[in-house]
């Protein structure tokens, strides 16, 4: 963490629900064009924002500044967590908005890890300044769509460019269900599979190194 700074705020959302957010800066050069913001697992399950310090830290080590948060109803984030993620969409927004108006940029990459991956993927229309969006570990399956299927929609008719990242042994979502889903997205589409590992097992700090790189490598894309 010696090559980036942490800065905690409080953001509100337009229904009033406050949440914890924080900022990791580089300490060097800044790329002054672009935020990536973060989005974590399942808060039913115990998904925090925690579990993203890794990527983002690293992300601020490769010169981009990243923004974590606790959705509502997390940590030290007022309200409640929703059971399908829709009121979490306001959560994404909300901190995206922050974003534009405190660290005047006017794109944003968002990046959605597990259910965080429907939940970001609904709002990328939502927000004028989202300019692609990565998904890791989107849990396309059919187990996982009873609780998030009514999200799929809104990303995979989304012009904007998309990146999905999956372990071929993912738990939710066998390789065939995301080719079969992808079929039908509208604009860029890129996947990129990570032989042998499963869902939990990519959410890892042992993949975070390789997660920032294929985030780089996208946004350089872009």
């Amino acid at each position: 963490m010696s090559n980036c700074t942490v800065e905690s705020s409080m953001v509100e959302t337009n229904d009033g629900v406050k949440l914890k957010t924080r900022l990791f800066k580089p300490t060097g050069e800044i790329k002054p064009d672009l935020v990536i913001v973060l989005v974590h697992p399942y808060s039913v399950l115990g998904g925090c924002q925690g579990l993203l310090k890794g990527i983002a830290s690293g992300l601020a080590e490769k010169g981009f500044r990243a923004v974590t948060f606790d959705m509502r109803g997390v940590g030290s984030s007022s309200g409640r967590p929703s059971l399908t993620g829709f009121a979490e969409i306001k959560d994404v927004v909300g901190v995206c908005k922050w974003v534009c108006d405190n660290l005047s940029v006017d794109k944003i990459l968002l990046v959605g890890s597990s259910a965080g991956a429907p939940i970001a993927g609904s709002a990328v229309d939502q927000i004028e300044e989202v300019i692609g969006y990565v998904s890791i570990g989107y849990p396309f399956g059919m187990t996982a769509s009873i609780l998030f299927g009514r999200h799929q929609k809104a990303i995979l008719q989304s012009s904007k460019p998309k990146l999905f990242i999956m372990g071929t042994q993912d738990g939710f979502t066998s390789v065939k269900q995301l080719k079969n889903k992808l079929k039908s997205a509208a604009g860029r589409v890129e996947t990129h599979l990570i032989d042998g590992v499963g869902h939990f097992q990519m959410e890892g700090p042992a993949y975070d190194a390789q997660m920032v790189d294929l985030i780089v490598q996208f946004v350089a894309s872009l």
